[in-house]
């Protein structure tokens, strides 16, 4: 329900009351706020200093909504947050003194009549731009002087201030400020800024959620914002009059998220708004939404950022990305009920081995980990698309940029592994591309219901079809023939699955491993303690998994020793199978079956064991026998090591390190859309960086080439400009 309200004792001030549920905030914040200036027609009442403000009434102790107006006045615990256009003046260099101060006075009321009052504010770039335009004005000045011999001020250009650089000098002002006008009132006040880290990570988020609550229990008002000086780099054209405006997210989301977090009663959203739009509010067909509930999402067109606030692809993206990991651990009793059907259906046709039901079977600690996983990709999403890794100044007034952009259409291919669909969508998502995805028949349950939920994340921001499910091999077929619409087809199973499609692709690039050869070589010096540990890890953690261990290369001076015999014993313990290789049945009189293939995939608890005379000898092995995916050597003999990393010739090479390491989600990318063991374009595992490719731009000024002639006016500058600042939280 939605009603035109005011909040006792803030009768000055008409405003929106939005009765929501703690469920449906966050999808409240993430709705477009217009930047109109217009007062609310035909009010009457006067604003609270002019600026319109919306309530968004949570759920009280008893877990109900507030039903109607006069209920607010029973909300205990409340956040009011201060946007950008409501803390700085007119010309967004300053703050509005009258205005905050009017602000901080009721707030003041409020606190002294009990309540708990939590400030969400924006405006530290803009103090700092003021700070900073005076520091730097004052610096030209004294310098003009010097050089001059005269005190007169002449016209000053004052160079573009970098955003991050003004919230570090603004954000002690800002408090400072709110501390001396809350002292007023004899109101403590206490500064907290926060990162999506901080919530999207389980023991920081619990450590503010500890600190917020301590300080409501002392009675300080906790003041809360973004910390600006360490967030992504901005889009160089969201330039705000010489300030390129950045943050984590939106303040309207970090607000909608601290009162979930909060569990607050009441959140008030103060802005220059004069309302919630069904459109952008600059387009003619623009209407004030005067009823909204949370399944008119559909009714809602996202628009472009206001002129001081936060937003762009880049949020929408990580917003998408968050709300399918969100999905994954609400939905999971769903998700798990149709898994087991698929899991039934196996095995009751008997058509799938141990190791891939394995593959297929999802779980409850399973969906945890994928959300976590999809929680670092949307984090990481912010800067992918668009950052500039190159900047060349070509000649005078002629600069170079090259910019990552998407690769555009994916088709991906996964056979029996359901767990893939969300991981790959997310990377195609925060990587900006469009996506096709082809699973095995034998998760059909399960990729129904996990096509389904990524469809329900993205049509917060109206793009459901940005994801699409094929269903059938020969539709497969069909689209390997699509190379003017498909740019890259990701082949993720078998070897015979990858030779299929390679087969099948008429034009289109391929990109994948055919199999998952992993080595583990153990050298002479290597240690007792280890050497079983990181064996057991490789071959028996996950046998099915491509990066498992499937040739276990032993130096020959270790046969018949007491570190030999551990590895045998484990092996046997762990229910291994052994094959000998060629060598190693030589060395022995009742040995194992002799391999017949030094080149085999087991997928399973089995792996072959040969014997080689040293490090050179364990790398020609490799390089004869491996697919390039992920090998190992463990020894203490640090040269022998370096030795090993710098000349084996695959996509992941680790000393002392389990194979099963090699893996996205393991590597910090969150996930992987596969491991590419080709030396073209992405290798190893496939995160956000293998799903980008690069374009350039070239920015002149009436520039021809006929000028770099031998007898032309101009000269080849050819100079490196320093990049932007990527983030790296």
């Amino acid at each position: 329900m939605l009603c035109r309200a005011a909040l006792s004792p803030l009768v000055r001030s008409p405003g929106w009351c939005f009765v929501l549920s703690p469920h449906t905030i966050t999808t409240i914040s993430r709705l477009y706020f217009s930047c109109y200036n217009q007062r609310l027609r035909n009010e009457s009442i006067r604003c609270w200093s002019n600026i319109p403000f919306i309530t968004m009434p949570l759920s009280r102790a008893h877990g109900k909504s507030f039903a109607h107006r006069s209920e607010l006045k029973h909300a205990k615990r409340i956040v009011v947050k201060l946007g950008s256009a409501v803390v700085t003046r007119g010309d967004e260099c300053g703050l509005a003194l009258g205005r905050l101060a009017s602000i901080v006075e009721q707030v003041s009321m409020l606190q002294n009549q009990g309540r708990e009052m939590m400030i969400v504010t924006s405006g530290a770039v803009a103090f700092g731009k003021q700070r900073l335009r005076h520091e730097i004005l004052l610096s030209q000045s004294v310098r003009q002087a010097l050089h001059s011999g005269q005190s007169q001020l002449k016209d000053m250009a004052v160079p573009v201030l970098e955003a991050r650089a003004c919230a570090a000098a603004g954000q002690s002002g800002l408090m400072a400020l709110y501390e001396a006008m809350f002292t007023q009132y004899s109101i403590c006040a206490a500064q907290i800024l926060v990162t999506n880290l901080d919530f999207h990570d389980e023991q920081k988020r619990r450590n503010l959620n500890g600190t917020l609550h301590e300080l409501l229990r002392m009675n300080i008002v906790p003041i809360i914002n973004t910390n600006d000086a360490v967030v992504p780099p901005p889009e160089p054209n969201s330039d705000l009059q010489g300030v390129n405006v950045i943050s984590v997210k939106d303040n309207d989301s970090l607000a909608a998220r601290l009162a979930v977090e909060m569990k607050t009663d009441l959140l008030i959203v103060l802005s220059d708004v004069e309302g919630l739009f069904d459109s952008p509010p600059g387009s003619d067909d623009a209407k004030l939404i005067d009823i909204f509930y949370p399944g008119d999402q559909q009714s809602v067109t996202f628009g472009t950022k206001s002129r001081v606030g936060m937003g762009g692809m880049e949020a929408k993206r990580a917003d998408i990305i968050y709300r399918l990991a969100d999905l994954l651990t609400d939905q999971r009793e769903e998700i798990i009920l149709a898994n087991k059907k698929d899991l039934e259906e196996a095995e009751n046709k008997g058509r799938l081995a141990l190791p891939l039901l394995k593959r297929l079977s999802l779980s409850t600690s399973k969906l945890n980990s994928l959300a976590i996983g999809l929680r670092q990709i949307a984090a990481s999403s912010q800067d992918s698309v668009g950052r500039v890794i190159r900047r060349t100044r070509i000649a005078k007034d002629l600069d170079l940029e090259q910019v990552t952009v998407p690769i555009g259409v994916l088709l991906v291919i996964f056979e029996s592994r359901p767990d893939c669909l969300p991981q790959v969508s997310a990377l195609a998502i925060a990587s900006g591309n469009g996506l096709l995805l082809k699973g095995g028949k034998e998760a059909a349950h399960s990729n129904q219901i996990l096509h389904h939920l990524t469809q329900e994340a993205l049509s917060i921001h109206g793009v459901k079809d940005a994801v699409q499910l094929v269903n059938t091999r020969e539709e497969v077929e069909d689209l390997c023939r699509l190379d003017k619409l498909i740019d890259l087809i990701i082949p993720r199973g078998s070897s015979q699955l990858v030779r299929n499609i390679q087969k099948a692709a008429k034009g289109i690039p391929v990109m994948g491993h055919s199999e998952g050869i992993c080595h583990v070589y153990v050298d002479t010096d290597a240690s007792v303690e280890k050497v079983t540990r990181i064996i057991r890890d490789s071959k028996c953690e996950y046998p099915a998994a491509c990066n498992a261990l499937e040739t276990l290369l032993i130096h020959r001076d270790l046969l018949r020793t007491p570190l030999f015999d551990q590895i045998i014993d484990m092996l046997r313990v762990e229910q291994v199978k052994i094959h000998a290789g060629p060598k190693f049945a030589s060395y022995l009189t009742f040995s194992p079956s002799e391999v017949k293939s030094l080149r085999t995939e087991y997928g399973d608890l089995e792996c072959c064991i040969e014997v080689v005379d040293s490090v050179q000898e364990a790398i020609e092995h490799i390089h004869k026998y491996g697919s390039s995916h992920t090998d190992v050597i463990i020894t203490e003999n640090e040269k022998t090591a370096e030795f090993f990393l710098q000349h084996v010739d695959s996509a992941c090479v680790f000393w002392n390190a389990s194979t099963r390491f090699s893996d996205g989600y393991r590597f910090g990318l969150g996930a992987e859309v596969g491991i590419s063991t080709s030396r073209i374009h992405a290798r190893g595992p496939v995160g956000i960086e293998g799903l980008l490719t690069t374009k350039w731009l070239l920015r002149g000024d009436n520039h021809v080439v006929s000028d770099f002639s031998e007898h032309g006016s101009m000269k080849y500058l050819h100079e490196s400009l320093p990049l932007p600042q990527r983030n790296t939280n």
